[in-house]
């Protein structure tokens, strides 16, 4: 198109038509409707939380308290991360520490069970003395579930009701702050130029602090003690936690939208069960449906047509007070009606909903609900190998950090006052807090869905030497040591009684009957 078939283009009242030049670029069809509208602000990760933080943690609460899904997702996710709560295995790198592997061995069994005696007394590591450690824990995982996050305080209460000093001070997440000053504070976390956290603002109530007071409080003390431990899972320089189901509240309350939309049709169509096409009156109408009581002495009705009136005045059929029949008049259709709620369409859409929460929250749509329709041993593997890391990262990132945090606070005040022996005291373990504090935290098993084939592939892998007796033990949430300090027990508990040793019984072969078994020379005929 030339300059002047533009310009009369442009004078007649129409557009130019645009030429779009090929080429190759991201989002090249931007002129696309779906595009409209749709100009979202880029900004850093900590922004975004804290614009959504109270209207994500207010909702997810809501739900919390009021959607059996969520409710039941949180709890699945508590009880796959942790189970009835996480094991101490004590590792200290003993050769950090200068000692052999016996020593070492020998003053991490004497450790766990210490340990063991502490995270089970409420009024041992509970600032309230309410619960223990695991009961504890779990609380965390809902906080960090709804907001995102946990916040607990290391405290050292010494009192007459405990042996011990260390306390855990569980810390409601929406107690921390949002102040933030562009420089070193951000949602109530000061750090430092690397972004170290140096303290944290806590707003507290009484009978901590007057309510509406600030309270900073240092991360670590000065013999690098943890005090304040907040954790969350988040992206580049987000300082703040957000909910897991943050992405999916709107698909949550399009559920709930649903629900109660297809339950108060459904309640509707039971309740008017039957309609009349009639032109009378509906008074009228009505009224022929009545018992003589019912309508007055004589069956008085004030008429639209005497002819109708006087055919209902005649044609009720009463059967015991039970139910009536009636004979309409000519013209008149009397419609029963039958729920058409849900519809086909429900049980799809409702189960597209309930896969998308189950994602978000890193399960499987039949560990949400429960419903196996469908399923084969093979899925239900396939899912459950696919969303377990899930958990595992869980596990030791947000679970593990809960309980390390409070190892080393009563592991430290342990050794300080001479209840754990450590060589060199309480300066040797302050110069080498990491090489003594080292753990693993153990959970609940993986979920099996067939023991046997489990076992057998197990046992082919032992057998392979690809994998060993404590890789089995751990995949079974089990100690190998736990298990054979036991069977040496057991063995000589057996020894004392003149009992003899459990045996191995293999399994018959299975004969397939439909095979040949003939050899190979009979079925030649010679």
């Amino acid at each position: 198109m030339g300059f002047m078939d533009r310009l009369g283009a442009l004078i007649g009242g129409e557009r130019a038509p645009t030429r779009v030049r090929p080429g190759a670029a991201y989002m090249r069809n931007e002129r696309h409707p779906l595009f409209e509208n749709w100009y979202p602000i880029l900004r850093d990760p900590r922004e975004d939380v804290r614009a959504a933080y109270w209207r994500s943690a207010a909702r997810t609460i809501d739900l919390l308290h009021n959607s059996g899904w969520i409710a039941g997702v949180v709890n699945k996710g508590c009880a796959s991360i942790m189970g009835t709560g996480l094991r101490l295995a004590s590792k200290p790198d003993y050769g950090a520490l200068g000692w052999d592997q016996k020593m070492s061995d020998a003053w991490a069994r004497d450790v766990e069970r210490r340990w063991e005696l502490w995270a089970n007394t409420p009024l041992e590591c509970d600032a309230a003395g309410k619960n223990d450690i695991h009961q504890l824990c779990k609380a965390a995982l809902r906080s960090y579930f709804v907001h995102g996050e946990w916040v607990a305080w290391y405290r050292w209460l010494p009192r007459r009701e405990s042996a011990t000093a260390t306390k855990i001070h569980l810390v409601p997440a929406h107690r921390l702050v949002q102040n933030s000053n562009g420089q070193d504070l951000f949602q109530g976390v000061r750090i430092d130029k690397t972004g170290l956290p140096k303290a944290y603002q806590l707003r507290l109530t009484s009978p901590i602090m007057e309510t509406g007071q600030i309270l900073e409080v240092a991360a670590r003390d000065s013999g690098n003690r943890p005090v304040i431990r907040h954790c969350f899972d988040g992206d580049v320089g987000q300082m703040r936690g957000i909910s897991v189901f943050a992405p999916v509240l709107q698909v949550l309350r399009q559920y709930d939208q649903l629900s109660n939309a297809t339950l108060s049709t459904a309640l509707t169509q039971a309740i008017v069960a039957a309609t009349i096409e009639s032109p009378s009156p509906t008074q009228d109408v009505l009224q022929a449906f009545e018992t003589m009581d019912e309508q007055g002495l004589g069956g008085n009705i004030d008429s639209y047509f005497d002819a109708r009136a006087g055919w209902y005045d005649k044609t009720t059929f009463d059967l015991g007070g039970l139910a009536r029949i009636v004979h309409l008049f000519s013209g008149e259709k009397l419609n029963f009606q039958r729920s058409e709620t849900p519809n086909s369409n429900y049980e799809p859409f409702v189960r597209f909903l309930l896969r998308e929460t189950a994602a978000c929250g890193g399960f499987t749509f039949e560990d949400v609900t429960g419903d196996y329709t469908g399923a084969t041993y093979s899925s239900i593997k396939m899912s459950t190998t696919t969303n377990w890391p899930i958990q595992m990262w869980r596990r030791s990132h947000i679970a593990a950090p809960f309980y390390q945090s409070a190892f080393e606070c009563w592991l430290e005040e342990g050794i300080e006052r001479g209840v754990v022996p450590f060589p060199g005291g309480i300066d040797a373990f302050l110069a080498n807090r990491m090489a003594a504090c080292r753990a693993d935290w153990r959970g609940p098993a993986k979920p099996i869905p067939d023991e046997v084939k489990f076992a057998t592939a197990n046992e082919k892998l032992y057998g392979l030497g690809v994998i060993t007796a404590e890789y089995i033990a751990a995949e079974l949430g089990q100690d190998i040591e736990d298990n054979y300090d036991q069977l040496a027990r057991e063995m000589e508990m057996r020894r004392e009684r003149g009992l003899p040793e459990p045996q191995i019984i293999a399994p018959e072969p299975v004969i397939d009957e439909t095979s040949e078994t003939e050899p190979a020379n009979d079925r030649s005929g010679r």
